[in-house]
């Protein structure tokens, strides 16, 4: 072989391993960039979690992600989504979102419907227009819809209940449970923890006070309502017991404010008393047709463990600590009242 045709196959394998480089480094960069499409970091910190909503569709989805600039390129995204089938396999829900998450593992998410539960805790709402107003800050049912089933005889009469006493199914606690959940599901879950809470032994003791479990969370909202400490709830709960089982009317000051629905009320006055409503008990002997607020547990508790004693009256101290004189008969309430009503006076409360 001559020098000239050695440095053309010289000149041909420097040609063929330039090519060949070229080649492997288009592809250590298309790999490269496939890479960072599928595992680069791409999730944003600008939002904590990621809403989808029942019935959305891709096209909602990536229009969040991209208004609420969720991934740090979204065009990209969606490229990544459409090569997963991501469009075919959308699931409502709460999904967390962490920041620095690759675009793989944030579709897999998504696409398997790993969202992450909602801790509900509630406890003491009076009105079921508020109640329903903080469930639904939490869960994805609007607070219309879950006011029109507390409202609908139809649908709560199949628990027991009706639109009175429907406040007692909800047992205060702290649930947890899917962002996404219907209205539907969300009732039967409060009545599945409603039956739960009352087992035979609660429903004993209430058997044995003649009452039933529904009556019961009505006497323990009016305790709860009573009692700002948790300590006298069952003496509380003790004197109700007497006078109902007597027959004497209640006479409870929080059922009066209920029944004037005005809870700005500090003192209770002759105007109230009158006030024409079953939720009245100095109108009306007997319990209430429902709970005035949503009983604690430790209310409900507290009646079916009531403190025996034979007290008829309470008036809450003259010191404002919060605790009660208690009284067997109208002389010594009509004293302990005296001194309340002076300290309420030297306080110039006056409504």
């Amino acid at each position: 072989m001559t020098d000239k045709q050695s440095g053309r196959l010289s000149l041909k394998a420097k040609i063929f391993i330039a090519l060949g480089l070229i080649l492997v480094i288009s592809l250590a960069i298309t790999a490269f960039n496939y890479y960072l499409r599928y595992f680069g970091p791409s999730v944003t910190d600008n939002e904590q979690y990621l809403y989808i909503h029942t019935g959305s569709d891709f096209d909602d989805v990536y229009k969040t992600i991209r208004d609420k600039e969720i991934v740090k390129d979204s065009v990209v995204f969606q490229w990544v989504a459409l090569n997963m089938n991501y469009p075919k396999a959308v699931k409502p829900g709460k999904y967390k979102l962490t920041a620095g998450m690759g675009n793989r593992r944030f579709i897999n998410m998504l696409k398997a419907g790993n969202q992450e539960p909602v801790k509900l805790s509630f406890r003491g709402y009076r009105l079921k227009e508020d109640f329903a107003g903080y469930v639904s800050k939490q869960l994805e049912p609007d607070s219309v819809s879950l006011v029109r089933l507390l409202d609908s005889t139809a649908f709560i009469s199949k628990y027991g209940f009706n639109r009175d006493n429907v406040y007692a199914m909800f047992i205060p606690n702290s649930y947890e449970m899917y962002w996404n959940i219907s209205t539907d599901k969300f009732f039967k879950r409060m009545y599945d923890e409603y039956q739960k809470f009352w087992t035979e032994k609660r429903n004993e003791k209430a058997k044995a006070l003649g009452l039933t479990p529904i009556q019961v969370s009505t006497l323990a909202a009016i305790v709860d309502a009573e009692a700002l400490h948790d300590s006298e709830m069952p003496a509380v709960a003790g004197l109700y017991l007497n006078r109902h089982k007597r027959g004497m009317k209640l006479q409870a000051d929080p059922t009066v404010i209920y029944a004037n629905k005005d809870f700005s009320i500090r003192r209770v006055l002759n105007r109230h008393l009158i006030k024409d409503s079953p939720y009245n008990t100095y109108v009306y002997a007997g319990l209430p047709p429902g709970p005035i607020m949503m009983p604690s547990i430790k209310a409900i508790d507290a009646v079916l463990n009531y403190q025996k004693h034979n007290y008829l009256y309470m008036c809450a101290k003259e010191d404002f600590s919060g605790y009660h004189n208690f009284a067997v008969t109208v002389a010594e309430h009509q004293a302990n009242a005296r001194r309340f009503q002076q300290a309420l006076n030297e306080r110039n409360i006056k409504k």
